[in-house]
């Protein structure tokens, strides 16, 4: 049976790593040493894998060490593929992992990749980097396959093994092994595309798909703020058609939704087309943390409080709520909005890592509690400790006469937190 790695052991790798290791021989190898100290005791910081899931995988072993990887002959890559300050593709960590698997790739070898990229990415890209590594010949030495990521980080319904995985291989024979070698673990079964550039499309039009969706929502919300009506009303209303899309409005960050249409417009570009409906969705979804920093601010100046000494409470940094992700996090922007109108900030999220925000984004965790009350809130995650707090208990918060709510996430009942006192915004 040959012997499986994983290349970075993130939100991605990890329960991959996890899953296979049940099975068969997998090495998990992260080049981040902290990463797989963590690992080899038993823990997981992301919280996608459990002690007990963790000991369940008996096959699996954890390194950074380059030589462990020879003895691999199945390469599976599940580095991230972010974007730069200018949302043009950063291809580096995909870039420096082939690079790694290159200098010990061998006759024979399969290497698959499941980062997102853009179609053609892994045969312009990786394969070269491949080839002048190792010296061998693609296609005829070693082999490809794609297999893109369908993880969705802190659920726990929706998990790898019950997500149907879409495989491909660099020719019918490796499609077939690495459609197999999946099937292996996939209990949702799986979709053999018919290379590896349409699977790399696949991917990347599953979330420009909902990133269109949720700009249009978005830009609904504006709009009906300006009429005077309630968004989500408006769509519970609309909802009551039986074909009517449930997307609600929302500032779009991490590792996928805003990120993989900048991957697609990018290979459009490079063709010669430039794309408007994809680009428009990206634009309004940019602006929404602009877009309720100002109607904060906006509410705060007519209920009279002064806003140069204001403080807001910022409840939530996550990406997404019950998770600790806090990968192109729109929070963060939110919070450089508001400072930018002088107004003092305190962000707390029970879910994130005090230090792993400081280093990411600048910003130190506080307390927001009845000591440390807040002239503002801004309710930007849904984490269940907040879905379960009442308007009074958000009340106790607020110092202000007149506080402002910012319920982004339309978590509580609006009426019930005007009766609270709170004048109520929300997308």
């Amino acid at each position: 049976m040959k012997k499986i790695a994983i290349i970075g052991l993130g939100y991605v790798g990890l329960p991959l790593a996890v899953e296979f290791g049940k099975y068969r021989p997998v090495l998990g190898f992260d080049i981040n040493q902290q990463r797989i100290t963590e690992l080899q005791s038993g823990q997981d910081h992301t919280l996608e894998c459990s002690p007990a899931q963790l000991q369940e995988a008996t096959h699996l072993t954890y390194s950074n060490q380059l030589d462990d990887l020879r003895a691999c002959q199945i390469y599976i890559v599940t580095v991230p593929t972010p974007v730069d300050q200018a949302n043009r593709p950063d291809m580096t960590p995909l870039v420096k992992a082939s690079e790694t698997v290159g200098k010990v790739l061998k006759a024979g070898d399969i290497v698959i990749y499941e980062s997102t990229v853009y179609p053609g990415a892994t045969e312009e890209v990786c394969v070269p980097m491949l080839e002048k590594l190792s010296g061998l010949k693609f296609n005829q030495d070693f082999y490809c396959g794609y297999s893109p990521e369908r993880i969705n980080p802190g659920d726990k319904v929706n998990t790898l093994t019950t997500i149907k995985k879409i495989t491909s291989g660099s020719t019918p024979q490796i499609a077939d092994e690495v459609d197999a070698l999946y099937q292996q673990i996939i209990k949702a079964g799986t979709w053999k595309a018919s290379s590896l550039k349409v699977a790399e499309a696949a991917k990347v039009i599953e979330n420009s798909q909902r990133d269109l969706n949720i700009a249009f929502v978005n830009e609904l919300s504006v709009i009906f703020e300006r009429i005077g009506i309630d968004t989500l009303e408006v769509l519970e209303a609309a909802g009551s058609k039986w074909n009517f899309l449930p997307f609600r409005p929302g500032m779009v960050g991490g590792h996928c939704i805003g990120v993989d249409p900048y991957y697609l417009t990018h290979k459009a570009e490079e063709l010669g087309y430039h794309p408007q409906v994809i680009l428009a969705g990206r634009r309004i979804n940019d602006d929404m943390a602009r877009y309720a920093a100002s109607s904060v601010v906006k509410r705060m100046l007519q209920n009279g409080i002064d806003v140069a000494r204001s403080t807001v409470g910022v409840m939530g940094i996550t990406f997404k709520e019950n998770c600790p992700d806090i990968r192109n996090s729109k929070v963060a922007d939110l919070v450089k909005e508001l400072q930018q109108w002088g107004v003092n900030v305190v962000v707390a999220d029970p879910w994130a890592e005090a230090g792993e925000v400081s280093h990411e984004y600048g910003i130190q965790l506080g307390t927001i509690d009845a000591q440390n009350q807040v002239d503002a809130l801004v309710i930007a995650v849904g984490h269940h400790e907040y879905r379960e707090m009442t308007a009074a208990q958000l009340r106790a918060l607020c110092k202000s006469e007149k506080p402002v709510l910012a319920d982004i996430k339309s978590l509580y009942n609006r009426h019930e937190a005007a009766s609270a006192g709170f004048t109520v915004f929300r997308f």
